[in-house]
């Protein structure tokens, strides 16, 4: 049945660990990480930074944690069993976890952009018909517009905080039905009020993501 967005919730990561390091990265349907007293549990969000492009700055939920010092990934988007995409032995790096998590309420709108696939176009010399191949996607990024009167919220001032230091979080969408979407992003709040008849005063929050949204199905 198709979801409708009445009834989403939008929080925002206020605090993030101190980044741990990944010492390895298994190449498997759901990839599993090596790290010496992570300390991480089933269910925490982490970043991932590897030296695997495909899956750094990703967000992800931990799965399983088989050892203290090892944690698995949950979800297609940490598959790495294709050794072309992702050479063995070169995803190490490191993750920090989201510690403390702030709803963002009063949301008036919410829309998002980019993750659309690069195209290059180009002709060879004797031919004369065009080709178009693929380069990667655009960056991705979401906006929401709040009530203005949401000033004294702690989602107001967990935006506030977040733009002027600039510092990483993660944007987490959950949708009613309980699918969930996360966005390892930046902030930028214009706290200037857009003022319009017949319209509810607000104010705009643009979140800048460091790579693609991760998707689940269901929220824990």
């Amino acid at each position: 049945m198709a979801s409708l967005p009445t009834g989403a919730r939008i929080a925002v990561a206020t605090s993030l660990s101190a980044k741990k390091t990944i010492s390895a990265v298994t190449n498997a349907a759901e990839a599993v990480c090596t790290s010496a007293a992570h300390g991480l549990q089933v269910g925490d969000i982490v970043i991932v930074f590897s030296g695997w492009g495909q899956l750094n700055g990703r967000v992800y939920r931990i799965k399983a944690v088989p050892t203290p010092d090892t944690f698995t990934l949950e979800g297609r988007n940490a598959n790495t069993t294709n050794t072309n995409l992702f050479s063995p032995g070169g995803g190490a790096g490191g993750f920090v976890k989201a510690l403390t998590w702030v709803d963002v309420v009063q949301i008036l709108n919410n829309t998002s952009s980019g993750g659309d696939a690069k195209k290059v176009t180009y002709r060879y010399l004797e031919s004369e018909n065009e080709q178009e191949i693929n380069d990667g996607f655009t960056p991705v990024s979401r906006s929401i517009e709040i009530d203005a009167d949401a000033i004294e919220t702690p989602g107001y001032d967990a935006l506030v905080d977040l733009s002027a230091t600039g510092a990483d979080t993660i944007q987490r969408l959950t949708m009613k039905k309980g699918a969930v979407s996360y966005l390892a992003c930046t902030v930028a709040f214009n706290e200037e009020v857009t003022m319009q008849d017949g319209q509810v005063n607000r104010c705009k929050a643009d979140f800048s993501g460091k790579s693609k949204s991760t998707r689940y199905s269901n929220s824990v």
